[in-house]
């Protein structure tokens, strides 16, 4: 006869399961990521360069409205910022459906203690040109910013090479 586990002992080891799996979970996310999202939003319309009558944050919506299929990342305390995009195209004009620039570059906006904002570029980095539907529009890129000291409500932007907006943060 085979001596079975008390049903008290079998819920015992699955709690401790769920508990190591609960633990490796939050150590994978590292204990200073202040944000991870996993939706971006291209830039509208109304918040082009030639129709925005306020950047956003100080910063230029692209000259034409942008779109993207898919965005997501993180953002840790320390700086560290990871971005990837796929099908970040033009939404509009003679280009619709297509990424005609070779480089983005990620741009962490944070709202200071005071309440003026500091805006932080990264280098640029790689993205695929063409219609989405041959691939272009996406880019992947981790990379560390220096953060301000007081880091309120960031957004993360994706830019030009001259740092006008195509797609943040949102949905």
């Amino acid at each position: 006869m085979r001596n079975r586990p008390s049903p008290v002992v079998v819920a015992l080891g699955a709690i401790a399961l769920l508990l190591i799996a609960t633990s490796a979970v939050a150590v994978a996310r590292g204990p200073d990521q202040v944000m991870q999202w996993k939706t971006m939003v291209g830039v509208p319309a109304g918040l082009t360069g030639a129709q925005s009558q306020a950047p956003l944050r100080g910063i230029n919506g692209g000259g034409i409205p942008w779109t993207i299929d898919r965005g997501h990342g993180s953002l840790s305390r320390s700086g560290h910022l990871e971005v990837e995009v796929e099908g970040l195209v033009l939404a509009a004009g003679a280009n619709t459906g297509s990424n005609p620039s070779a480089t983005f570059r990620g741009l962490v906006s944070c709202v200071n203690a005071d309440g003026t904002f500091t805006n932080v570029l990264t280098a640029p980095f790689p993205a695929t040109t063409g219609p989405a539907s041959a691939g272009g529009g996406n880019s992947e890129f981790e990379t560390d910013v220096t953060l301000p000291t007081t880091c309120i409500a960031p957004i993360v932007f994706v830019t030009s090479a001259t740092g006008s907006w195509f797609a943040s943060t949102g949905f």
